[in-house]
């Protein structure tokens, strides 16, 4: 047995000390789900580091401090005689990659722990890394967005969500289009603590700027683009969770631009209240959404306990307005939270049935170490998987990929022209009657 098996096996000594007691095994977790004719072609593979300790009685403390003692000097002069033997710590900073014989394409990257990056120095995937825009440090025009915002008191998800894509947003990308950002109503504070999210928290937000939904509708109206998205944080507090108030933006916003500016809301659940949810559908929006944001199993972990799957579902069902509502519903998975493929395939067919006409699929993110970990970086070649499941199962739209957000503006300039589309079938409908 080599140097490092034994480590791996009776405890790793080091310059430090002991670093790991009884038994810490590095290990290569294969992780694979049981595949139907809709489930992916090529297994499920996800690398992750896995330690497991036993237990010894209080009895035989003494003679083990006096046998690991001599284990720690007989391994020493172990190493000094193998000059070719590896360190479990070069081993762990090598981050190799295992892949199956007969499957080249994995599924997924394992996540590691902050402790575990620090220490093995491994990092995010290629796929992932991605400069977000900073105060100072962006285009001209996402210097001007940001300072139009501070000055109107307004703040945007793209900024509390740390979300990736700012940069590409804001600026307009290389597409040629006005910059879009996404408008968060009601102040920076939510009354949940979902998991997930690095938006502030609190029982008590301060209370609502009556003149926000003036603020934003003059701004936006100033921009001169054709698509908005608003958000909201949740304000359990209210006794309508903030229905009015971002009902009453909306229609501002349709009357400022005469009806031209398409408006995407993407709002909570409102306690499930479905009455307020009805009330903020026939405001006048073009795309209502709501996100379920992860599976049905990983719900309780992940989400507020004042959230839920079923409740989610009843909440998009119940956008559909028979007459005047919105003409697109919308919902947004994040992957990587230790969720299996087949809960994934699950949620998306269920999600179809209810009616949903969009959704969007990406990389979850750690925001901080408070927050939920990251269990594996889903690979770019698993995303293209769920687009084409998703597209399939007769989903208007599917935006897959790493750094997809819920509004990830490449969904939005497809919005932007299918919305377009049906307005002319409507008119044109109309005419004939």
């Amino acid at each position: 047995m080599s140097s490092l098996m034994r480590r791996a096996a009776c405890g790793v000594v080091g310059s430090g000390g002991v670093v790991g007691s009884g038994s810490q095994v590095l290990s290569l977790l294969v992780r694979s789900s049981s595949s139907s004719s809709s489930s992916l072609s090529s297994s499920s593979w996800s690398a992750s580091f896995s330690s497991s300790s036993s237990s010894s009685s209080s009895s035989s403390s003494s003679s083990s401090r006096g046998g690991l003692a001599a284990l720690r000097a007989r391994l020493a002069a172990e190493d000094g005689d193998d000059a070719s033997a590896t360190s479990l710590d070069a081993f762990a900073a090598s981050n190799v990659e295992t892949r199956n014989d007969e499957h080249e394409d994995t599924y997924a990257q394992h996540a590691p722990t902050w402790k575990e990056a620090a220490q093995a120095r491994l990092r995010k995937p290629e796929w992932l890394k991605l400069k977000i825009a900073k105060a100072g440090q962006g285009s001209q025009k996402v210097d001007e967005i940001r300072k139009q915002l501070r000055k109107l008191k307004l703040s945007t998800v793209c900024e509390e969500a740390k979300c990736p894509n700012i940069g590409e947003c804001w600026s307009g990308g290389n597409t040629g289009e006005a910059a879009t950002a996404t408008i968060m109503l009601m102040g920076d504070t939510c009354t949940r603590g979902c998991r997930f999210c690095s938006v502030k928290t609190s029982r008590t937000p301060p209370p609502l700027d009556a003149m926000e939904p003036e603020n934003v509708s003059h701004a936006v109206a100033s921009w001169g683009i054709e698509y908005i998205v608003l958000t909201m944080v949740d304000r359990d507090d209210l006794e309508d969770s903030g229905a009015a108030h971002v009902a009453e933006t909306v229609r501002l916003l349709k009357q400022k631009t005469e009806g031209k500016l398409l408006v995407e809301t993407l709002v909570g659940d409102f306690q499930g209240n479905l009455d307020l949810v009805r009330q903020v559908a026939a405001s006048g929006m073009d795309v209502f959404a709501h996100n379920v944001e992860t599976t049905p199993r990983m719900t309780p972990h992940i989400r507020d306990r004042r959230a839920g799957w079923e409740q989610s579902l009843r909440v998009l069902e119940a956008a559909k307005l028979p007459e005047g509502g919105p003409r697109l519903t919308k919902t947004s998975l994040m992957l990587g939270l230790g969720e299996e493929p087949r809960e994934v395939e699950e949620a998306l067919r269920i999600l179809r049935e209810t009616g949903v006409d969009v959704v969007t699929l990406g990389q979850y993110m750690r925001p901080t170490k408070r927050h939920a970990p990251v269990v594996e970086y889903v690979t770019p070649e698993a995303f293209q998987h769920w687009q084409d499941f998703a597209e399939n199962l007769g989903f208007e739209y599917v935006a897959s990929g790493p750094l997809v957000r819920s509004s990830y503006r490449a969904g939005e300039l497809f919005l932007k022209g299918r919305l377009r589309r049906m307005e002319a079938e409507e008119q044109q409908q109309q005419r004939q009657r």
